[in-house]
């Protein structure tokens, strides 16, 4: 058995043809799935089934994606959640999808979903997390492996699975630059993707929520990657 088989994921996308493939390819792999074309339907299929991650259209017709994003994440925290947003989205966009633990861009191939919704259910589902573990320090960081709870200083740090999992590699390489390509393949779980702007995206999402409460911590090293200051 694999470690998703059995794992619920809410497909809300309005285009019938694209809801039909990503079922039929989720279902192949042993995901179980629930097919939603509107937020109200969404919303309905979410309260009476909890499904264990949700692959989220960011124009529906009767709302938005992201919208309808946190509404889910306040009614399950727990919950994965992958967006899809059109190639040519405008960069405001992609960085309002902040609060998800990943995004695709359309056109998409079909493994690559299937491999990304793998990889943030390993991240998120709480059955993966290990009993009782030290907490990781770097500075005045500090993050509990059993909680997964970030504090900086005495402040509490909120993050999503995916940023959770981003900051904790770079804290156990401690003040070494990581290149992109060894993130992609640690968080992500990605491979020949160097080309991916995930990273650069998720380093953001971090320096937004960390950098109000002290100096920075990110370092950027131009064509390398990135470490911890």
């Amino acid at each position: 058995m694999t470690a998703h088989e059995g794992s619920t994921v809410l497909v809300v996308e309005d285009e019938p043809s694209i809801a039909d493939v990503l079922t039929i390819a989720l279902r192949y792999h042993r995901f179980e799935v629930m097919v939603a074309s509107t937020v109200r339907q969404a919303l309905t299929l979410a309260e009476r089934t909890r499904p264990d991650a949700a692959l989220l259209d960011v124009m529906l017709p009767d709302g938005d994606g992201r919208a309808l994003g946190r509404e889910l994440r306040l009614r399950q925290p727990d919950l994965a959640i992958v967006f899809l947003t059109a190639r040519d989205a405008p960069a405001e966009i992609v960085g309002a999808l902040g609060f998800g633990d990943d995004y695709i861009t359309k056109p998409f191939n079909i493994d690559e979903v299937v491999a990304r919704i793998t990889a943030v259910l390993r991240r998120t589902r709480t059955a993966d997390i290990l009993p009782e573990r030290p907490p990781l320090r770097y500075g005045d960081l500090e993050l509990d492996e059993t909680t997964y709870r970030v504090h900086r200083g005495d402040r509490t740090v909120e993050l999503t699975p995916t940023e959770y999992a981003l900051l904790r590699f770079l804290v156990r390489n401690g003040g070494r630059i990581v290149p992109k390509e060894q993130l992609l393949r640690h968080v992500w779980q990605y491979e020949h993707s160097a080309e991916s702007t995930v990273v650069e995206t998720y380093i953001s999402y971090l320096r937004r929520k960390l950098e109000p409460l002290g100096p920075p911590v990110i370092q950027t090293r131009r064509g390398v990657g990135y470490g911890l200051a």
